[in-house]
Order: structure tokens, then sequence, then C-alpha cells
């Protein structure tokens, strides 16, 4: 008797260990999956601004890998790191395209207004005195701006040199709608609507208990059992990296629909170099694209991203002010060396949280990922991204523009969905 008595005393150690170690590689796989939730952004941008005004790929990388690290570590959250869109927008669209000195003054221009609002305090009265159901309108407009152009990107064949649409994507083929459907019914066969099966996969065995204890009191015992087999099974769906998955299976597509991309890299990155800028530079890079982009910061990169994060993680708010000062230091450093503007965007934390990121650790394995790239191959790895299935960014933007957009279900009243349909018409 005392030997069975000690028998589960003994194993209870062994099992606690088996229990913390599944969930750390099931959190390890979800910060993963996480990490790519914002890529169906930041590819297209960084591919479009490479073609048509010749931005240097290898540095980009670099510095925009730093920022994840950084930001990471500094916030804690899968705070992204995104193109700066009107400035892209911007010289990509328009007549005559903007230069590398352009963009980058563009960029160092909004850089010092947001730093000028968040070392004087000011971004953080913006952040109180704005009303909310201002903030979800922005959100809600971001949102469905991803989703529409998510959709155009999985229906249309894309020339991000000319910034353009093409015909209309063919069914079948290493990009065409077949490849880009199933991609999206595997990630919602794994994350379904997004928080629910991720929150219960992170319940304490306590928590689960009293779930259990509660359903058992209202149903019978083989209701009981078949909810918790469903239950089981979304926890193992869950767990799946679904959006890693796609984003690693379009990287093997690249290298199937053009073998010659293997004898056209190059090792090494390109040598880092100070952009020379003119008066004119300057000029233009202001009012032709920084103008456009400064409002546009000022509410999606800082306030509504800090929304958000309030949203999505309550302990973890992040300070306006730093978020402020954050977006000036990275563009007042790396836009001197030709790198992308960039920004943090509430569209990629949205997108990253909706594929498992929780912590910084998503973003640092995102930066990791880019500084390797950039330091292997440097400007070559443009031969990959150009063969990358367009279907697929479409749909990872998809999701990602779905979860932005549904921060503003919480607009209760009638007063507060006019104001936030209001912006709605006003930034779309």
């Amino acid at each position: 008797m005392e030997e069975d008595h000690q028998a589960p005393t003994l194993m209870t150690p062994l099992l606690h260990r088996l229990s913390t170690t599944l969930r750390l590689k099931t959190t390890l796989w979800s910060e993963l999956a996480g990490s790519v939730g914002d890529l169906g952004t930041y590819i297209p941008i960084l591919l479009s601004l490479t073609l048509t005004s010749h931005l240097d790929l290898s540095t980009t990388l670099i510095f925009t890998s730093l920022y994840n690290i950084s930001t990471g570590l500094l916030f804690n959250i899968p705070m992204p790191v995104q193109p700066m869109k009107s400035i892209a927008a911007v010289a990509v669209s328009e007549l005559p395209h903007l230069t590398v000195p352009q963009i980058s003054a563009a960029g160092i221009s909004t850089a010092v207004v947001l730093l000028f609002l968040g070392a004087t305090g000011l971004m953080s009265f913006l952040y109180k005195f704005i009303p909310l159901p201002v903030v979800r309108g922005v959100q809600l407009s971001q949102g469905l701006s991803f989703a529409f152009t998510a959709v155009k990107y999985i229906q249309f064949n894309q020339d991000f040199a000319k910034g353009k649409s093409g015909s209309t994507r063919s069914w079948v083929g290493l990009d065409g709608l077949i490849i880009a459907l199933f991609s999206f019914l595997f990630l919602i066969i794994c994350t379904g609507s997004g928080d629910s099966g991720v929150q219960d996969s992170l319940r304490t065995p306590r928590d689960s208990e009293d779930i259990e204890q509660r359903r058992n009191n209202l149903l019978n015992q083989s209701q009981s059992q078949c909810q918790r087999r469903v239950r089981n099974r979304l926890r193992v769906l869950s767990s799946i990296p679904a959006a890693l998955i796609v984003f690693l299976v379009g990287i093997v597509v690249c290298f199937i629909r053009d073998p010659s991309i293997f004898k056209d890299l190059q090792l090494g990155p390109s040598k880092i170099q100070l952009v020379k800028f003119t008066w004119e530079d300057w000029k233009v890079g202001f009012l032709r694209a920084a103008i456009p982009q400064i409002p546009l910061s000022i509410l999606n990169s800082v306030i509504a991203v800090c929304k958000l994060s309030g949203d999505l993680f309550p302990e973890k708010e992040v300070s306006a002010t730093a978020v402020s000062i954050s977006v000036g230091i990275m563009n007042l450093v790396g836009c001197w060396f030709g790198a992308m503007p960039v920004c943090h965007g509430a569209g990629g934390l949205a997108g990253q949280y909706r594929f498992g990121g929780r912590s910084g650790l998503s973003v640092v394995f995102l930066g990791v990922g880019k500084l390797v790239l950039g330091l292997v191959f440097g400007n070559s790895f443009g031969r990959i991204l150009g063969q990358f299935p367009i279907g697929i960014l479409g749909v990872l933007l998809l999701f990602a523009g779905i979860e932005l957009a549904m921060a503003s279900r919480d607009m209760n009243s009638k007063e507060e969905s006019f104001v936030m349909l209001g912006m709605l018409l006003l930034f779309h």
C-alpha cells in the first residue's frame, strides 16, 4: 500500500517538468508563427521600393533586424517594425518616383517630428486627448485597407515595379488561386477566429478544472466528454505554427518557380554607405512624402498601436512617449544610410498577435531571421522575394487586416459609431 501511495508522488515532478516543457515548446512555436504575421505588408512594400527607387535591400534588412530585436526587448510585446506606408505609396505610385535620398529625407523629417512630440510629452497629451472612437476609426480604416489590398493580391497578378494590378490570377500554378485558398483554409482550421484557441491553450490547470466543473454542473456526462474532445482538438490545432508553415511553403515555392535563383545568390551584404543629400532632396522629401506621413504616423503608428497594445495586453500597455521616441530614433539612425523609413504599425501588431505572438520574443525571432538574410545573401535575396507567391502574402495580410478591424467592435453607442465611421471615411 505504501508503494502505491508513493508512486504518484514520485511521478508528480516528472509530469510537471514534462508539462512545462510541452508548454514552453508550444509557446516558442507560437512566437515563431507570430513573427511572420506582418510580412504581408513588409515584403510587398520593401520589394516595391527596391524595384522602383533602387532601395538597398541588404541595408534595410540589417537595420530593420536591429530595430526588431531592440523593440522586442524594450517593449516585451510583438511590437512590429513596418514601412512608413504613405512615404512608400508616394515613392512608388507618383511620378517621378522618389529617389533614395528623397525617401530618406522624408523619413528623417517624420522622425524629427515624432521625436520632438515624444521628448516634450506632447505625444502623451495627444494620446490622452484624442477620443477612443477616433482611434477606432483609424484602426478600422487601416484594417479594411489591408483586407482590400489582400483580396487584390490574391485575385490579381501584381507588378510591384509599377505599383499596379494585372490580369486575374489563374486557379492553377505555383502562385495560383488554389494555393492561396488552401493557405487560407489551413490558417482558418488552425487558428479559428483568433483568440479563443490560443487562450484555451494558455490556461492554467486550475482554470481548466474550474471551467470543467462549471460545465459538468450544467451538462450531463456524455456532453461534457464530447466538449472535452473538441477542446483538446482545438488546443492541438492552435499549437500548430500555421502562419510559419504557410510562409515556409512560400519560400520553397520560390525555388521551384525559378531554380536559377540558386545560381544568382551571392553571399555577403552590400557595403553600407552614408546617403548624400541635396537641398532639393530635402524639399521634395518633406513636401511630397513627409507631410502626408506625419499625421498617419501620429494616429496609427503611435496612438493606435498604444491603444491596441492595451486591448491585447492590458498588463503591458506601452507608453505613447516611448513609442514615439522609438520611431524617431530608428529613422534618425537608419535613414542616413538609406534604410527604408519604418514605424510601429497597429496592423503589424494585430497580425503578429493573430498568429500567436504574445511577447517580444516573436519580433526578436523575426529580427534574427532578417539579420541572417541580410548578412548572408545581401541584395541577392531580392531574387527570392521576387518569386514569392503573392497570393500567400495576400492571405497573411488578410488575416492581419481582419484582426485590426475587429478592434473597433467595442463601440457601443450611436455617437461613438458615428465618429468612428466618420474617421473611416476620412482615412480610407
